[in-house]
């Protein structure tokens, strides 16, 4: 992937709005006064980890001797993409996690911190939505340990050694099946274990169509600009929508085909995965969930994530994506919360021809974006330097985007 001049000055740009959000809604000052988990948990390390497992999960993949999932574990299975490789084969990227089941003693400070940054009451019935949400923040992460799969229950795949954060991510070979079926595959784990044992697989032909979603303030409603508002709807609230765009994602699926892949792209951490799999599975179309992995045992990471380098992880994901379907016509949806405009204009000068249809949700609540210049023409302008006109569109009603989709997709397909 290539940038150039543009591409630069959009990272300065999207970097001096990420730093303008930050001070607006004193994110560092929250950051800082939250509880710490990973202290605690590291000096508790000594209970599970043999000093050579740990120093060998250093080596990641290439770990000589990973340790085996245990019965008190938990072990996480993440849904993905089937594409064909150079050769014609289908493969697909593999990504597991492991932690240790025993909570953290910090669970209760944990719990009472965030409530009294949302304004809760001691005893408050939400703390309870809290303490299970925060449970994959604060569970002990395991490195080093192999995962085993029976891929459509037939065939066994190992994933891993993970690494030192606990997570595997292996490309390996998949059985053949036509393109948009879903196949779905269990962990082979001891009894005992607990967590997401069981992904799913959708398998995507080379040619047709597959949209990129951001989630947070594109199709779910997370105040990413307001650090109090990020662990609200994140801890405490049932997670919203964002109106409208359920129906769009809807008719979206609908004119695109079944057989298109969709992936969700989000700057939230992996912790989030089971609380926003939840999500999608209730409101928007089956698809892959693609996360940041840099956060585990922090809860200020969460907020750091949001708000810190996304223009950057998002072109690399898009890149990813490219290099696994670059025959695909891609539709990218975001907001102006984040750097959705940056990074997606990023990609339409990279990759030219690849992307066809670039929404952007214009958020308009002025006090959960922080800074009103992330709604200014001239911001899309810049992001959008040198992409065709007719390619990107900025919209505040869902509604608007109906008739571009359909445009597109008749002026586009073969």
């Amino acid at each position: 992937m290539s940038f150039g001049r543009s591409d630069s000055v959009m990272s300065a740009q999207s970097a001096r709005l990420e730093q303008q959000t930050r001070l607006h809604g004193h994110f560092s000052d929250t950051e800082s006064s939250l509880a710490s988990v990973s202290s605690t948990n590291q000096a508790q390390a000594s209970r599970k980890e043999h000093k050579i497992t740990s120093l060998l999960s250093y080596l990641g993949s290439k770990n000589p001797l990973p340790a085996p999932i245990s019965a008190d574990d938990v072990v996480w299975l993440m849904d993905n993409v089937a594409f064909r490789d150079r050769a014609g084969n289908w493969v697909a990227e593999f990504v597991g996690c492991a932690f240790d089941h025993r909570p953290s003693p910090m669970v209760v400070d944990i719990v009472g911190d965030i409530a009294e940054k949302v304004g809760l009451s001691r005893d408050d019935r939400e703390e309870g939505a809290i303490e299970r949400r925060i449970g994959p923040f604060v569970m002990e992460i395991l490195p080093g340990r192999q995962l085993k799969v029976n891929f459509d229950r037939k065939t066994q795949l190992k994933l891993g050694p993970g690494g030192r954060n606990g997570i595997s991510s292996d490309v390996k070979r998949v059985p053949k099946a036509p393109g948009g079926s879903v196949v779905t595959s269990t962990a082979n784990v001891p009894k005992g274990v607990v967590g997401m044992l069981e992904m799913q697989t959708f398998y995507a032909e080379p040619e047709g169509w597959a949209v990129i979603s951001d989630i947070d303030d594109t199709i779910k409603i997370t105040q990413t600009s307001d650090p109090v508002g990020i662990l609200k709807s994140t801890f405490v609230s049932e997670p919203t929508p964002v109106p409208g765009m359920s129906e769009l994602y809807a008719q979206i699926r609908e004119l695109v085909t079944p057989s298109a892949p969709f992936f969700y792209l989000s700057a939230s951490p992996y912790n989030l995965y089971p609380f926003l799999r939840r999500f999608r599975d209730q409101h928007y179309p089956f698809g892959q969930l693609i996360l940041r992995d840099s956060s585990w045992q922090t809860i200020s990471g969460l907020l750091s994530n949001l708000t810190l380098g996304t223009e950057a992880y998002k072109t690399d994901r898009i890149s990813k994506v490219h290099s696994w379907l670059p025959k695909r016509r891609l539709i990218l949806i975001g907001d102006s919360t984040q750097s959705d405009p940056e990074a997606y204009g990023n990609a339409c000068r990279a990759f030219q021809g690849w992307i066809k249809l670039v929404l952007i949700r214009k958020v308009t609540d002025i006090a959960a974006i922080g800074i009103q210049e992330k709604n200014e023409p001239q911001r899309f302008e810049k992001a959008f330097d040198q992409v065709p006109r007719e390619i990107w569109h900025v919209f505040e009603d869902p509604r608007e985007c109906w008739h571009l989709v359909e445009q597109a997709i008749a002026k586009h397909s073969e």
